[in-house]
C-alpha cells in the first residue's frame, strides 16, 4: 500500500519548513508567488491527495489546456459600489487577472434594494452561461440563502453574521479579524491604558462581529474590565448621517475611553470627526484604532493605527477556492481566512 504523502514530506523535499508548506497549500499568509508556486508543484508531482487545488494549480501551470477546457462568467454580486478605498477594488483586478488565466471572464452586477426585498437577480443577469457566484458586502441573510440555493457554486467574501447559526452553502473567505486586536490591546495594557471601548455596528457582517469578539476576549486576556457604556454599538446605518449620530452619542457618554477600537478605518474617520467637534485630541485625550488600512488612514490627522489587508493574497484565495469549487463540487464548504498586518501610526501614541 502506498504511503500517504504529508507536509512535512514535501517540506523536506524541498528543505523548506512544514510551516511553509502549510501557507501554500492552504492559501494563507504571504509568501513569495515562486515559492508558493513551488510548493504546489512538489505537492502535486508528489501525489498530495489532501490538496483540493491540484487540478486549477495544473491548469494554471499549463494555460492553453485550461483555456481549452474552462469557459464560462463568474458573476460579482455586490451591494454597494466599490469605491478605490474599498479593499476590494485591488482584489478583484487580482481575481480578474487569476480567473482569465482559466478562460473565465467576470461580470459585475449592482444587487439593490428592490432586487433584497423581492428576493430578485439583478436584471442583468444571466445564469445560463455563469459559472460560479462571488459575493462581496452582501449582508443580507435572507438575500444570500437564495443565491445558495440556484444550483451554482457560491463565494462569500465576507458574510452576513446570521450565517453563523444558519449556515450557507457556500464557501466564505473572510480576513484574520483577531491577532492585530489582540495585539493592540495587549501593547495599550502595558502602557497603562485600562479603559478600552468598540466603535461600530457588530451585526453588519461576520468581520464586524469578530472584531467586536477579538475587542471582548483581548480585554479578557489582559485582565481589563469589558464596560459597555464605552462602546458605541447601536444598529445604524453606516451612512452619510453616521458622524453626526457618532458625535450625538459621544456626547451622551458620562466618560470617553482612553482608546478606541473601531471596527473599520471609515468608523474611526468618523468617530475622529465626533471627537473633534467635542473639542478632545486624538492621540492626546484618545486613542484610535481602525481596521482595513485604507487609502485615507494614511493621510488623515493623526495618521490612523490600523490592520492591513493583503487585498491581493484575498483576490489569489478567492479564484482558487472558486474554481476548485467549480472544479469539485462535492468538496466540504470551506471558511478561509488571509493573514493582516498590524501597523501603528500616530493615532496610537502614548
Amino acid at each position: 500500500m502506498a504511503t500517504k504523502v504529508t507536509l512535512q514530506d514535501i517540506a523536506d523535499a524541498l528543505g523548506v519548513s512544514r510551516n511553509t508548506v502549510s501557507k501554500a497549500i492552504n492559501n494563507t499568509g504571504v509568501l513569495a508567488e515562486s515559492t508558493r508556486q513551488k510548493v504546489l508543484e512538489k505537492a502535486i508531482e508528489m501525489g498530495y491527495k489532501q490538496f483540493s487545488y491540484a487540478n486549477s494549480v495544473s491548469d494554471i501551470r499549463n494555460p492553453s489546456i485550461s483555456k481549452a477546457k474552462a469557459s464560462g462568467e463568474i458573476a460579482l454580486f455586490t451591494g454597494s459600489f466599490l469605491n478605490n478605498s474599498h479593499f476590494a477594488s485591488t482584489m478583484l483586478d487580482k481575481f480578474q487577472h487569476e480567473i482569465s488565466l482559466l478562460g473565465y471572464s467576470l461580470t459585475m452586477h449592482r444587487v439593490d434594494s428592490g432586487n433584497i426585498e423581492s428576493l430578485s437577480l439583478p436584471i442583468s443577469f444571466r445564469d445560463d452561461n455563469t459559472k460560479a457566484i462571488v459575493c462581496i458586502e452582501m449582508f443580507n441573510h435572507p438575500y444570500c440563502e437564495m443565491l445558495c440555493n440556484l444550483g451554482i457554486p457560491v463565494l462569500m467574501i465576507d458574510a452576513p453574521v446570521a450565517s453563523y447559526w444558519k449556515p450557507l452553502n457556500a464557501d466564505i473567505l473572510l480576513m484574520d479579524n483577531f491577532s492585530s486586536i489582540y495585539t493592540v490591546i495587549n501593547d495599550m495594557s502595558k502602557k497603562g491604558i485600562t479603559k478600552v471601548g468598540f466603535v461600530g455596528q457588530v451585526t453588519h457582517c461576520r468581520s464586524f462581529y469578530e472584531r467586536f469578539i477579538a475587542f471582548r476576549e483581548a480585554m479578557y486576556i489582559n485582565n481589563l474590565t469589558f464596560n459597555e457604556k464605552y462602546c458605541l454599538s447601536e444598529v445604524h446605518p453606516h451612512d452619510t448621517e453616521y458622524r453626526e449620530y457618532l458625535f450625538k452619542a459621544l456626547d451622551e457618554m458620562d466618560e470617553i475611553p482612553e482608546l478606541f477600537i473601531c471596527a473599520n478605518d471609515f468608523v474611526a474617520l468618523d468617530l475622529l470627526y465626533g471627537l473633534r467637534k467635542k473639542g478632545l485630541d486624538c492621540p492626546k485625550d484618545v486613542k484610535l484604532f481602525g481596521f482595513d488600512d485604507s487609502p485615507e488612514s494614511k493621510i488623515v490627522t493623526p495618521s490612523l493605527s490600523t490592520s492591513h489587508i493583503h487585498s491581493q493574497i484575498i483576490g489569489y484565495s478567492a479564484a482558487n477556492l472558486v474554481i476548485s469549487r467549480i472544479e469539485q463540487p462535492d468538496l466540504n464548504y470551506r471558511i478561509t481566512y488571509t493573514e493582516t498586518d498590524l501597523l501603528y501610526r500616530d493615532s496610537t501614541k502614548i
